[in-house]
C-alpha cells in the first residue's frame, strides 16, 4: 500500500541535509508550483513532494468521491507519506487547503512537525456571524455553477483573478495546472473546500505556526490572517508579503522564500 501511494501521488524526496521539508501545494496546481522555491531549499534539506490525489498529474482512477468529501482523507494521504517515508520530524509547508490539511495533521500528531507554515490559509471561506471569509454562498454557488457549464471558461477567467498579481507567465502556469485536472473532480474538491469551516478546530493546534498572507488576496481577506493567529493553540506569527494575489510562489519566488528562510525552525 506505502509503495502504491508513494508512486500513485508522485512523492519525490530532493536535496540533501539532516532536516526535512514537505512542501504541499493547494487547490488548482500541483508540485511543479514549487519549481521556483526549491532551489533555496534543497543545499540544506531534504524536501518531500507530493501531488494532492485531485491534481490532474495524479491518475483520475485514485480519486474516490466517497472518500475525499471531507479533508480528513487528504491528511491520510500526508501523514501515510510521511509514514512510508520514515519521516519522524518535519517542517511543512502548505498553500491553501493544503494549510488546512497539515493543520489537521497536527492535531492527530503533533510530534511529528516542528513548524507549520501556512501560505494563503483560510479555516472558512464563507462569510458568518462575526466572522469575515470573504465569500457569501450565493458568490460560491455561482462559481459552482460557471465550472459546471463551462470549465474552460471558468479557468480563463478564475486563473488571472486568483493569480492577482501582474504576472502573465503565472497565470499561464496555474491555467495549465487547472486545465490539467478532470473538470468533474476540480467542481468536487471545490465543493468539499468551500464547504469546510475547520475554525472549531483551530485551538486543538500545538505546533508554532506562521501564517503567511499577501497584502491583497482576492480569495483570502487579511483580516483572516489575524484570525488564525488569535485563534491557533501553538504559537503564531504572521507574515505579509508585499505582493498581491494567491500564488505568490508562482509571483514572488524570491520573496517568499526568503520569508520562509526566516519563518522554518533554526
Amino acid at each position: 500500500m506505502a509503495n502504491t501511494l508513494l508512486e500513485a501521488l508522485n512523492v519525490r524526496v530532493v536535496g540533501s541535509g539532516d532536516r526535512i521539508l514537505v512542501l504541499a501545494h493547494g487547490f488548482g496546481t500541483d508540485q511543479s508550483v514549487w519549481q521556483r522555491i526549491l532551489p533555496f531549499f534543497t543545499p540544506n534539506y531534504r524536501v518531500i513532494l507530493y501531488d494532492l490525489v485531485c491534481a490532474g498529474s495524479v491518475n483520475p482512477e485514485y480519486f474516490d468521491s466517497t472518500r475525499y468529501d471531507t479533508l480528513d482523507a487528504f491528511v491520510d494521504d500526508l501523514l501515510n507519506i510521511l509514514k512510508a517515508l520514515g519521516v519522524h520530524r518535519c517542517a511543512y509547508v502548505g498553500h491553501s487547503v493544503s494549510a488546512m490539511i497539515g493543520i489537521l495533521a497536527s492535531i492527530r500528531c503533533p510530534q511529528l512537525f516542528s513548524k507549520l507554515i501556512l501560505i494563503g490559509a483560510s479555516p472558512r471561506f464563507l462569510n458568518d456571524e462575526n466572522y469575515h471569509g470573504g465569500f457569501e454562498q450565493g458568490e460560491i454557488e455561482e462559481v459552482f455553477s460557471a465550472m459546471k457549464a463551462n470549465y474552460e471558461a471558468w479557468v480563463n477567467g478564475f486563473a488571472p483573478v486568483l493569480v492577482g498579481a501582474d504576472v502573465p507567465t503565472a497565470v499561464r502556469e496555474f491555467s495549465r495546472t487547472l486545465f490539467n485536472m478532470r473538470p468533474d473532480i476540480s467542481l468536487f474538491v471545490s465543493r468539499t473546500i468551500f464547504n469546510s469551516d475547520l475554525r472549531g478546530e483551530l485551538g486543538k493546534v500545538r505546533v508554532p505556526c506562521c501564517v503567511i498572507q499577501t497584502v491583497k488576496d482576492v480569495s483570502v481577506p487579511a483580516s483572516v490572517a489575524e484570525y488564525l493567529k488569535t485563534r491557533l493553540g501553538g504559537r503564531t506569527t504572521v507574515e505579509i508579503l508585499r505582493t498581491e494575489g494567491h500564488l505568490p510562489h508562482l509571483t514572488a519566488p524570491v520573496l517568499l522564500a526568503q520569508v520562509l528562510r526566516r519563518a522554518l525552525p533554526r
